[in-house]
């Protein structure tokens, strides 16, 4: 992972453990994200565009906890895919180098 990614997904989890530190996990709970410490930046935009972070007035928004599980859980997926992959690689490398010596 690079380093710019990993540091927006840090920031993904800082976001939203702002919004669960104060109870705003629910549609009646939503806060402006300004109130809480919480700029409009890139992982903050991506948290909305996967639905993570949820609008409910202009302005007020909230953490849908499952979409942020989903979005965890997809992610776990594709990082053991790409390992399983980079695994399988090397195998095939191995077995080719040890058939030709």
């Amino acid at each position: 992972m690079s380093a710019v990614a990993a540091a927006i997904i840090a920031k993904e989890k800082h976001i939203v453990e702002a919004f669960r530190s104060v109870g705003a996990t629910s549609a009646g709970a939503a806060v402006a994200p300004a109130s809480i410490g919480v700029a409009d930046h890139v992982a903050f935009r991506r948290l909305r565009q996967r639905a993570v972070l949820r609008e409910v007035a202009p302005g007020a928004l909230y953490l849908d906890e499952p979409s942020w599980e989903a979005l965890r859980a997809m992610r776990r997926r594709v990082a053991l895919l790409a390992l399983l992959a980079i695994l399988a690689v090397l195998v095939f490398a191995v077995f080719g180098w040890l058939r030709t010596s």
